[in-house]
């Protein structure tokens, strides 16, 4: 069984529902506190093992492989003014040479399509899929979870949460098999299903581990809902070729493509910290109060 070395980032979406924030900065760059989406993605995919680091970008997104890259002036200056903790913050967010590479979409043909626009550096590897938008706070990284899970039963993984019956429609929907604990069997999957079709209210998570053979199955090029290439319908023909099996995950997720979703993202995120936290709730208490 091979191990998971390799993640797809697949961050060339419009972010249509942040404009005008997002008519230049990429929706994956905005901040949670004071470090973008993108970055958490990734510092969740370094904590899993995660050594190459693939980014399915699209036009507009240069920010997000600056981001990344080396910062000489910046760097510089922060050491000359003695600013360390800045400067390692600055340095965390680098990713090493040979480790990172960045593929054009060249259309917003939908999650599928952009998982197999990576085809060519996934080769034939199992690999990760982290969407930036779905932010998860927990103690252990959720990626990690996925992959100790992977190590014990192989196949491929999804993280899953409950989600009420009324939302399965936003979500791809698991029909679920035997469970043990947290992990849970998947013998089939449903693409945003009307909830009187939905076959179980466990919604898959922006988190993957699949088999390469995922890329065959999505090369077909088939539309599915909203005639996206939806990588739900892909997975789908894959159940039954050998272990397919969700983890629930643990934490708190936020969906931080929504605008309620990110401003919860920030004040919980911020809420944690020790340096604000205590600060930033009686703020809250504040206007609360008035």
């Amino acid at each position: 069984m091979k191990p998971v070395r390799k993640a797809i980032f697949p961050v060339g979406g419009l972010g249509t529902r942040f404009l005008p924030a997002t008519k230049a900065l990429p929706k994956e760059m905005l901040p949670v506190v004071d470090k973008p989406l993108i970055e958490y993605a990734v510092e969740e995919a370094r904590a899993a093992g995660i050594e190459e680091f693939i980014f399915v970008t699209g036009r507009g997104k240069t920010a997000i492989e600056d981001h990344f890259d080396n910062h000489y002036e910046l760097e510089q200056t922060l050491r000359e003014r003695g600013k360390r903790l800045e400067l390692d913050q600055v340095n965390g967010a680098k990713l090493q040479p040979g480790q990172v590479a960045y593929i054009r979409q060249m259309e917003p043909l939908g999650l599928g399509h952009a998982v197999w626009c990576a085809r060519n550096l996934i080769n034939d590897e199992p690999f990760a899929v982290l969407l930036a938008d779905d932010l998860i706070q927990s103690d252990k990284p959720t990626l990690l979870d996925m992959v100790e899970a992977y190590e014990e039963h192989g196949g491929n993984v999804v993280s899953l949460m409950e989600v009420p019956d009324r939302h399965t429609s936003r979500y791809g929907i698991v029909d679920p098999g035997l469970s043990n604990d947290r992990l849970v069997e998947i013998r089939g999957l449903v693409e945003k299903p009307d909830p009187a079709d939905a076959p179980s209210n466990l919604a898959i998570v922006g988190r993957y581990i699949l088999q390469p053979s995922v890329m065959d199955y999505l090369g077909s090029a088939e539309s599915g809902a909203g005639n996206e290439i939806q990588l739900t319908d892909s997975m789908m023909k894959m159940v039954g070729e050998g272990p397919f099996n969700g983890l629930r995950l643990e934490g708190t997720r936020f969906d931080c493509g929504s605008k309620v979703g990110f401003l919860a993202a920030g004040v919980a995120y911020a809420l944690a910290r020790d340096d604000i936290g205590a600060e930033l709730h009686a703020a809250l208490s504040d206007i609360l109060d008035n």
